[in-house]
């Protein structure tokens, strides 16, 4: 690595690290106008506004799609626009949190009467409490730093990063004030890996038993080679003939025997396979089968699927398999 690189690298680190520790800081500022925010959301009967221009507009526009996804309606307003005619969003009593580093934005300055007139509580996230629009405001959160992120100390780094992590901190309290559940999550969010995570079962997307290379543990490591060929999935399930999974014989497990001596062509299953492996139940999220694929020390790819309480032998979950998006 040339000096130039780790140099780079040095001011990389020390940006994060800076962010980070202004996060923490502003944690520990976090105090009784923090709970105000949090109750003047729960008591709303219509949507929260978020206000914002610039980076802060862009911070916003975050929270507002945060918020949304915890089941709290939530738009982005744009300060400059608000005025130009995108104030018609305002439902009386709609809370508003503004957002501005200086707190004296003029766009967001010249909004503040207005959203008096149509008795909305504000909520500030400012980077100087003792700003114009924290003035205006019911509520102010701190979100001052002592500097920015980047070598210059001019870009918005740590006081947006400050920001987003005080909007977050809201929507978090929020979701535990209300008992908003990750079913409810599921609700707001049906598509990509998350939405399938969290509102599929395995069962509706393993290959079912008859698709799935089965042996017998008394039949011979070439009679699974030979089933796996003609399904291929990565792995053949051992059962009994009362169809009770007993093991498993993965690619890996084939590659393993053939780089050893003699004829490993005929070994007894019983012998070779991975017995009582973990399993999944047709009836368990997505989700939580993931986590028992992927949260190991040593990742596995294929998992076997049988009914709960009874170990019936059901079918095979792929890695694959979880990640691959319905089109149906």
């Amino acid at each position: 690595m040339t000096d130039n690189a780790s140099s780079r690298l040095e001011i990389g680190r020390q940006a994060m690290q800076a962010e980070a520790a202004a996060i923490e800081i502003a944690a520990g500022r976090l105090g009784d106008g923090f709970e105000q925010a949090v109750e003047i959301i729960l008591a709303a009967q219509s949507k929260l506004v978020i206000c914002g221009i610039g980076k802060s507009g862009h911070i916003g526009g975050k929270l507002a799609a945060t918020f949304s996804s915890s089941g709290i309606p939530s738009v982005f307003l744009h300060a400059a626009e608000a005025i130009h005619g995108d104030l018609g969003v305002y439902q009386p009593g709609d809370p508003t949190i503004v957002l501005s580093k200086s707190g004296s934005t003029a766009e967001v300055l010249r909004l503040m009467p207005l959203f008096k007139k149509f008795d909305s509580a504000i909520i500030a996230i400012v980077g100087n409490v003792d700003s114009p629009i924290a003035q205006a405001a019911d509520v102010v959160l701190d979100a001052s730093v002592e500097k920015e992120a980047d070598p210059l100390n001019l870009m918005p780094t740590s006081s947006s990063t400050v920001s987003l992590a005080m909007g977050d901190a809201l929507a978090a309290a929020l979701v535990k004030a209300r008992d908003f559940t990750a079913e409810d999550f599921a609700m707001y969010h049906p598509g990509g890996q998350l939405g399938r995570n969290l509102t599929m079962q395995v069962g509706e997307v393993m290959h079912s038993s008859e698709c799935v290379a089965c042996v017998g543990a008394d039949e011979t490591l070439r009679e699974v080679v030979i089933r796996m060929t003609r399904f291929p999935l990565g792995a053949a399930c051992i059962v009994s003939e009362a169809n009770q999974l007993l093991g498993i014989i993965t690619d890996g497990d084939i590659r393993r025997l053939l780089s050893g001596d003699g004829d490993i062509l005929s070994k007894v299953v019983k012998d070779c396979m991975t017995q009582n492996p973990i399993a999944a139940h047709s009836n368990m999220g997505l989700g939580q089968a993931l986590r028992i694929m992927e949260d190991r020390p040593s990742q596995i790819s294929v998992l076997p699927v049988v009914q709960e309480g009874t170990m019936e032998f059901l079918g095979l979950l792929r890695l694959h398999d979880a990640y691959q998006p319905s089109f149906s």
